[in-house]
């Protein structure tokens, strides 16, 4: 059985053009990413950006990314997270779809299934929300795909991982997405953002990825809640393989495939 394929690509944090952020290049990072994708998996239906596309949510910064991503060779879709700016950012890609309330949610449509894309932002802060509104249009997405089953894609995790200077900007009060989330039984996957590190398990019964950045990652720290150590670990993007019977989900560093190249 032929699998699809999915990329999917988080926490760029790319600032203007030539910049610097803790020690590194988040343009440069994302370029090597995107070149390894086109490289080696240019066959995949769809990527996705699951959120803090920018650092600053500057007009400069969403320039600099809508550079960057012109180089990928394939359709791609975006989600936002706490470091974007929701206005700007509707702004600079006004082709991305959004809900009634002017969150940026919609779905997705692949061979595999459908992905729903959630909008957990809470604007002025690091942690996210899932508001009335967001529930209520999740709840509506499900009850139109009764019968087959789908992914969410989203940036902040709703629930604890252990790490306590992360737990503490997770979404805060996720029951309106529990509740939304208990009501269906057709969800298989849910990948998140925001950790800056490889996480997975499983929430309600249902299996979730969570994915290293492409810019800084974060070290496993179960002990202090402030603050977030951030450290210069290679860069990292999700590949998803999915048929009717399975999810695979590998984690690619770009920069090692780079060095296996020049060992051959």
């Amino acid at each position: 059985m032929t699998a699809t394929k999915i990329v999917i690509v988080t926490d760029t944090h790319l600032i203007e053009p030539d910049g610097i952020l803790h020690g590194l290049d988040p343009r440069a990072r994302l370029d090597a990413c995107i070149r390894d994708i086109n490289t080696h998996h240019g066959d995949a239906a769809l990527c996705l950006f699951a959120g803090d596309l920018t650092d600053d949510g500057s007009d400069a910064a969403y320039e600099n990314f809508h550079a960057a991503i012109g180089a990928l060779d394939l359709p791609w879709r975006l989600l936002i997270g706490n470091h974007d700016h929701r206005e700007r950012f509707r702004q600079s890609f006004p082709e991305t779809p959004v809900d009634d309330n002017g969150f940026v949610q919609s779905m997705a449509e692949t061979p595999a299934g459908a992905f729903i894309l959630l909008d957990t932002v809470n604007p002025g802060a690091h942690h996210g929300a899932f508001c009335e509104a967001r529930a209520a249009w999740l709840d509506a997405a499900l009850e139109r795909c009764t019968g087959r089953k789908v992914c969410l894609i989203m940036h902040h995790p709703p629930f604890e991982i252990g790490i306590p200077s992360l737990d503490r900007i997770r979404i805060l009060e996720p029951d309106l997405l529990r509740g939304v989330i208990e009501n269906h039984t057709n969800i298989r996957h849910m990948f998140m953002g925001h950790v800056h590190r490889p996480v997975s398990g499983s929430w309600l019964g249902i299996p979730y990825t969570m994915l290293p950045a492409t810019n800084h990652q974060v070290v496993l720290d179960l002990e202090n809640e402030d603050p977030i150590y951030f450290s210069h670990n290679h860069p990292g993007y999700g590949i998803v393989l999915m048929d009717d019977e399975r999810v695979v989900v590998h984690t690619q560093d770009p920069m090692e495939e780079a060095a296996a190249d020049n060992r051959r």
